[in-house]
């Protein structure tokens, strides 16, 4: 997918601080959550644009979509029933100038969130923002023992090209247990 265009470092720079908009509607069937935007995510006004973040291809290698979405293509997300959102919505160059403060305070926002909307799943990507987020110091990947009202919750790891931690083949297969949990809850009965 060729993007189309690349800011400047004029751009990057100016993006500091800035936000991006939830892709969100009521009821979707999952909202994936980052930890907050990059400059480059702010600078284009769409999330995980960053070349290199794994997001849009593990979203595609685990069935989530039937072709490689690009951020420009995020609006997309919401026919399928998913949308994006932030636990911080402000931008920094890198994750951690976020204060354990600020985390905490974007939980809290973000479960007002989820109350709001309802999405079947929230799917936090990264375990340390949740854990700060959350008070939670020892989740793990995977699907969470606490629903936030019957919202389920499950944390994926952190997309970023940045997490060496995971290549590609295992965050397919994590997303893909998320995605097999998300449509044997939509095959109960009600």
């Amino acid at each position: 997918m060729t993007q189309p265009w690349k800011p400047t470092k004029e751009q990057l720079i100016a993006a500091d601080g800035k936000t991006v908009r939830d892709v969100i509607a009521p009821g979707l069937r999952v909202l994936f959550c980052g930890i907050n935007p990059g400059l480059y995510t702010a600078a284009v006004g769409h999330h995980f644009a960053r070349p290199g973040n794994r997001f849009w291809p593990a979203l595609f290698a685990s069935g989530f979509t039937d072709r490689l979405l690009s951020p420009f293509d995020e609006r997309e997300l919401l026919a399928l029933g998913f949308g994006i959102t932030n636990v911080v919505t402000r931008a920094t160059a890198t994750a951690d100038q976020l204060s354990r403060a600020e985390l905490s305070k974007g939980g809290k926002r973000l479960a007002a969130k989820i109350r709001r909307y309802q999405p079947g799943f929230l799917a936090v990507l990264g375990v340390g923002a949740y854990r700060a987020a959350f008070g939670n110091a020892k989740a793990i990947i995977g699907e969470q023992e606490t629903t936030i009202g019957k919202t389920r919750v499950w944390v994926l790891p952190n997309p970023s090209g940045l997490n060496a931690h995971y290549q590609p083949k295992d965050l397919a297969w994590l997303f893909g247990e998320l995605r097999l949990a998300v449509e044997a809850e939509a095959n109960q009965p009600r």
